[in-house]
């Protein structure tokens, strides 16, 4: 079953087609990439899916309702969480606090950063930021400020503050971007993870065809902002236009 439908999705920015007619398909519990060069619009239909951009044309359904003109505060709280390429999270603030704000987040539907300090009395928040550092192997970083951590740290903890919102799909843009090796696959282990221990779909845009592959079990290829093909790794890897388009092969390599 589908937990995302995309129908006829159309975003122009002036005289720029950045998006044309685009259908997708994401189906439940299910970790979805795509690819595509730089251009191509994948950044773009993630912001029409978290409400940052407004579609000229189609439909958006999440679970069956419609996310356009919703907030993307309201878009959020009704399951759809997303990392950007460059971490979001509250530099200044410790690994712990930028926990609270989540989880408080979570339960109130905002947060203010100069209620910080009353969320010391409020058991429920507490315990649930220390679950999830104690289940994403932070909890020894607590006290740390997020702006000292290295790049695949500071990943873990956005990637924890979107999962303490409980989201239903969670929304990675590149999320290994600028990654050394390691905290790339680290990374990749810590998305199966997930995948593994929670009721959760991923769909996932991503340069690293290593990380595609090692995550994908549905992958769309965007070009000039219309989907040219969706299939499994096995077939995009196969197919002739993507190793030529995307893959850096010629149909004359096969």
């Amino acid at each position: 079953m589908a937990i995302l439908e995309v129908k006829n999705v159309g975003k122009r920015f002036g005289g720029l087609k950045a998006l044309d007619n685009v259908n997708l398909s994401i189906a439940e519990n299910t970790v979805h990439a795509i690819i595509g060069p730089n251009g191509a619009g994948k950044s773009t239909l993630l912001n029409c899916l978290i409400g940052k951009l407004i579609p000229d044309t189609g439909s958006v359904m999440f679970d069956g309702q419609s996310v356009l003109g919703r907030k993307p505060f309201e878009i959020n709280q009704m399951g759809i969480s997303r990392v950007f390429q460059t971490p979001e999270i509250f530099g200044d603030l410790t690994v712990m606090e930028n926990m609270l704000i989540s989880c408080f987040a979570k339960r109130d539907g905002a947060f203010e950063l100069n209620a910080l300090a009353s969320v010391a009395s409020q058991r429920d928040v507490i315990e649930k930021a220390e679950h999830m550092l104690e289940d994403m192997k932070l909890m020894d970083k607590r006290h740390m400020h997020a702006a000292a951590m290295s790049r695949g740290d500071k990943r873990r903890l956005e990637i924890s503050m979107c999962l303490a919102q409980d989201p239903r799909l969670l929304l990675l843009d590149e999320p290994t971007a600028g990654m050394a090796r390691a905290d790339t696959n680290n990374t990749i282990d810590l998305l199966k993870q997930i995948k593994e221990e929670r009721n959760i779909t991923i769909a996932i845009i991503e340069h690293d065809m290593h990380v595609v592959f090692s995550l994908a079990e549905r992958i769309t290829v965007l070009a000039q902002g219309t989907p040219l093909v969706e299939d499994t790794p096995e077939k995009i890897k196969g197919h002739p236009k993507v190793r030529e388009a995307y893959l850096g092969e010629s149909q004359d390599a096969a």
